[in-house]
Parts: structure tokens; C-alpha cells; sequence
């Protein structure tokens, strides 16, 4: 299982970590707190000291085709937002 999947980079996300120092990412629905957290100090090397998750329901889609009108669902995603320690950053754009 992989654990994060992706790093979020929307402006709501950008503006948490340049006021608060707390990154978003994308993580595995079946991943806990523990995991998440262990995870990201493995990959990047930097103290955790908080984690927060949230589970964002997938959006209701509807399109129509020759059969007519078909409805779905977008898949759901867990994000979670981790605050780091005073003075310690995560670099997304140096391995690009």
C-alpha cells in the first residue's frame, strides 16, 4: 500500500503552508494517522508534530449521451494536512 499518494498544491493548500508551515497531501484512504506521519518523515526527513485527515466525498457527475442521461460518482480521496516542526520546510519542486 501506498501510503501518500500525492502532495496537494491548490492555493488554499499554499496559503496553509506559507502561514502556518502545514503541507497537504493526498494519502491512501485505508492509511491512519501513524502511518501518514511515519511516512513523511521517512520520505522527506523532517519532524511531524501533528496530522490532520479529512475524507472528501466525490463529487455527484451527470453527463448526457445517446442513452440518455447517466450519473456517477467521482472517487473519493483522503487528505491529509501535516504541521511540521518550527524551522523545518518540504521542498516539493527540488526533485523535478
Amino acid at each position: 500500500m501506498e501510503i501518500l499518494k500525492k502532495p496537494v498544491l491548490t492555493e488554499k493548500a499554499t496559503m496553509l503552508t506559507e502561514k502556518l508551515n502545514r503541507y497537504t497531501f493526498q494519502c491512501d484512504h485505508r492509511a491512519n494517522k501513524l502511518q501518514i506521519k511515519s511516512a513523511v518523515e521517512a520520505m522527506y526527513g523532517v519532524t511531524v508534530t501533528s496530522v490532520n485527515t479529512t475524507v472528501v466525498v466525490g463529487k455527484l457527475k451527470t453527463r448526457s449521451t445517446k442513452a440518455g442521461m447517466v450519473s456517477g460518482r467521482a472517487a473519493k480521496l483522503k487528505k491529509a494536512v501535516i504541521t511540521l516542526k518550527e524551522g523545518e520546510v518540504i521542498d516539493f519542486y527540488s526533485n523535478i
